[in-house]
């Protein structure tokens, strides 16, 4: 009987995850190789429908990550803004206590607000200082501004604790990483400490070479399919040509990620146009990045934003290919991954497949902001380069399955 009750408590543990379930990361511009600052999200989340969207309803316009069936923008899951600032936030599950309400949480609208408003990092802190409690929040909100600073404010319904990325007690090799509980909340409560020590682990060694940026984020961290309990890392795998389902849980990249975003904060003689969103729309496996910036037009890439089906055509086209990586749809179906599907022993693998057009988008996109940084993109510059891109990836996605 005692073998049965631990064995339906891991059964539960396992089944009732919550779905919010992200991991994040602030990196100092003084660890970077060019000195900018990184802010990190691969949101988890039931809305597995994402889009990008351009406001212009604040003090400071902002371009945001937004659920699709949001048609009007009410709630922001990460954005920048043009005074340099940008935020995004991680659910924590060990900081409110039970007795707290548990009504709508209102970490979104928070979000949303700091954008319309905060230039600074210790703008964000004065706008907790405002708001009325209870928040309405249990979230690790990580922010960035164009002074160089950086912090996360761990913060519950009545109160919150601020950690600064350049503090090098708390961040001794130049970041900070978040997932699902709180530092200063009740130890051993929560949820996303493997991905926490899988995470830890991927960034110490970039650090180490001088390599925390956009590129080994979104390439080697937010698509790790390293596991730091097991030890198991599914892309050294002898993997046949099909039909080899793994137990995909407690990996970086999730069955519930609906995307990830690196945005590039900038230095402090930097143009805010410059600051850049990198976008991985839809289920990170099976899609590619896509640059975002502020231009005059207020445009963004045709693929990241709203079509007429109020989907965004990548995200759509990123869980069409999802759909064939978790083929089993009864019972726990999302749990196990037709590991072959992303990677095989032939190179036939959606991953595998992609990577070439990613990596060529890296590299046009960093050839052109060197370009940029040097000389600022005139009217309709950052409209036509998006149109390429735009064009390139909607080819790439028909030659090579048919989408």
């Amino acid at each position: 009987m005692k073998n049965l009750v631990t064995l339906f408590s891991l059964f539960v543990l396992i089944t009732v995850q919550p779905l919010q379930a992200c991991t994040t990361a602030i990196i100092s511009g003084k660890f970077t190789p060019d000195g900018r600052p990184l802010l990190w999200k691969n949101r988890d989340t039931g809305d597995l429908d994402n889009k990008l969207m351009y406001f212009t309803d604040g003090k400071y316009d902002y371009i945001g990550l937004v659920n699709s069936k949001d048609s009007t923008g009410s709630e922001v899951w990460t954005g920048m803004n043009t005074a340099g600032f940008a935020i995004m936030n991680s659910a924590s599950y060990n900081l409110n206590a039970k007795e707290d309400p548990v009504e709508a949480m209102n970490e979104g609208k928070v979000m949303k607000l700091a954008l319309k408003q905060c230039a600074t990092v210790d703008d964000f802190e004065k706008l907790l200082k405002t708001l009325t409690k209870p928040y309405g929040v249990e979230a690790n909100f990580g922010v960035i501004d164009a002074l160089g600073n950086g912090a996360y404010f761990e913060t519950s319904n009545n109160s919150y604790f601020r950690i600064d990325v350049n503090d090098p007690v708390a961040a001794p090799m130049g970041y900070l990483i978040r997932t699902n509980y709180s530092f200063t909340g009740k130890p051993d409560q929560g949820q996303g400490y493997i991905r926490y020590l899988t995470a830890e682990k991927l960034f110490y060694q970039a650090s180490a070479t001088n390599n925390l940026t956009p590129g080994f984020i979104l390439q080697g961290a937010a698509r790790s399919l390293f596991h730091s309990l097991t030890e198991t890392d599914l892309r050294q795998s002898q993997i046949p040509e099909k039909d080899k389902f793994v137990w995909f849980a407690d990996f970086i990249p999730r069955f519930s990620t609906s995307a990830s975003v690196v945005i590039q904060g900038i230095k402090k003689d930097d143009s805010p146009v410059l600051m850049t969103m990198w976008t991985v729309l839809g289920f990170p496996l099976c899609s590619v990045v896509h640059p975002a910036w502020f231009n005059e037009e207020h445009k963004l890439p045709a693929l990241l934003t709203a079509d007429k089906s109020n989907n965004a055509p990548i995200c759509d086209k990123a869980l069409k290919l999802k759909d064939l990586c978790f083929p089993v749809k009864r019972g726990h179906g999302e749990d196990y991954l037709d590991l072959p599907v992303l990677l095989n022993s032939s190179g036939s693998g959606i991953m595998q497949k992609l990577a070439p057009l990613e990596e060529q988008i890296f590299a046009e996109t960093t050839t052109k902001l060197e370009y940029w940084r040097k000389t600022l993109p005139g009217p309709g510059e950052v409209a036509g380069f998006y149109q390429l891109l735009d064009q390139r990836i909607g080819e790439a996605y028909q030659r090579l399955f048919g989408l």
